[in-house]
């Protein structure tokens, strides 16, 4: 059964499976900052009324599947927690408490897809992302 939400006159089940990744792709997203992250990014889609339904940060990427209403439009929602999370990590990792114009931690863009009937699939693979990259790694040593 889908888990419709609703607003005042809106029912609605509106799940995107949004990727993007840290500026030049730097391999940044580890330790305590992934941690820190992962706490950030579900605090900042609450406070737009949305949800993580699934999420998973990888070295170089973020794979997350969110649960936007309909009175957003995706690229606000994810600009948003782009835009708040890379000030976020100015001010807990790069000493830094005033002037944050210019903080430009993630790279322009980002790649979105609605999740639409394929929900579980989305969400298997974005579980699974990690252990499918360890093992194309694993492959591409052997190729030499």
């Amino acid at each position: 059964m889908r888990e419709y939400q609703s607003l005042s006159h809106t029912m609605w089940n509106c799940k995107y499976h949004v990727v993007f990744i840290p500026k030049r792709r730097r391999k940044q997203l580890f330790g305590q900052i992934r941690r820190h992250l992962g706490r950030v990014f579900h605090e900042l889609a609450k406070q737009k009324g949305c949800e993580v339904v699934e999420g998973h940060l990888m070295a170089d990427h973020v794979h997350m599947c969110l649960s936007i209403p309909p009175k957003y439009a995706v690229s606000n929602v994810v600009g948003f927690i782009k835009g708040k999370s890379a000030i976020s990590i100015a001010r807990e990792f790069r000493g830094k408490t005033k002037n944050f114009t210019g903080e430009n931690f993630w790279a322009r863009g980002f790649f979105v897809s609605t999740v639409g009937l394929d929900e579980d699939m989305v969400r298997k693979c974005i579980r699974e992302q990690e252990r499918e990259d360890e093992r194309y790694e694993q492959m591409s040593l052997w190729k030499g």
